[in-house]
């Protein structure tokens, strides 16, 4: 019988970026919500400025933003600097001959798929649309809402080209809320295929998210796919 081994697959900016990630977009989804309909209020009525709820909201929506933009510019970056599993290549042929192999995998279809011990083309193409294409909409969005009423101040005026994009005001905001409920559709199929991965081929896909090793056989180590 062949042996697994060990392979470090995430490393260690990928893994702070995954979590760092998915924090942010709890919270600035919950405090989203909130701003755009409050569903909760001072337990006993009084003047606003007391329990400042709303303004709560708003100062953690806006420094979670922050955050988020920062760690998106960092993983950006990682795509370039970061291990052979941390770079997405789309201009391969391969790349799509798999993705349409995995697609199958995953609707239960007979297929041809390889192995990876990265993240298959499906995976690849799910992050850079619904996560990074995202990521970028909402965050241009968010800071021209953040600066709208300030157009005079440095924010505001590096941010003033966005309207022609998107938009005016309220089509810009569309945008920002369409795209947040994108979020929310990609969490649930990204929980569901990496509890599925991890499931049908025991390779520890999750426990990976915080050690960076994932169990491979061993002669997929070094497989043509991963390079």
């Amino acid at each position: 019988m062949e042996k697994d081994v060990k392979v470090y697959v995430w490393d260690l900016p990928v893994r702070l970026y995954h979590w760092i990630n998915a924090v942010c977009i709890v919270i600035l989804m919950v405090t989203g919500i909130y701003i755009g309909k409050p569903f909760a209020a001072a337990s006993i009525p009084e003047e606003a400025y007391y329990s400042n709820l709303m303004g709560w909201a708003r100062y953690i929506h806006f420094f979670t933003a922050f955050v988020f933009t920062a760690a998106f510019i960092y993983r950006m970056f990682w795509c370039f600097a970061g291990n052979k599993f941390a770079r997405f290549n789309p201009l391969r042929l391969l790349f799509w001959k798999d993705l349409w192999e995995t697609i199958k995998f995953y609707l239960f279809l007979k297929n041809k798929k390889p192995h990876f011990m990265g993240h298959n083309p499906l995976a690849f193409l799910s992050y850079w649309i619904f996560n990074y294409l995202g990521s970028a909409i909402i965050i241009l969005t968010g800071f021209y809402m953040y600066a709208e009423p300030q157009k005079q101040s440095v924010l505001g005026k590096l941010f003033a080209w966005v309207p022609y994009i998107f938009g005016d005001s309220y089509s810009l905001r569309s945008w920002h809320h369409l795209v947040a409920w994108a979020f929310m559709l990609f969490i649930v199929l990204h929980v569901y295929l990496a509890f599925r991965d991890d499931y049908l081929e025991r390779c520890g896909s999750i426990s990976s998210m915080f050690t960076g090793y994932k169990t491979e056989p061993k002669h997929a180590v070094g497989e043509e796919h991963d390079k």
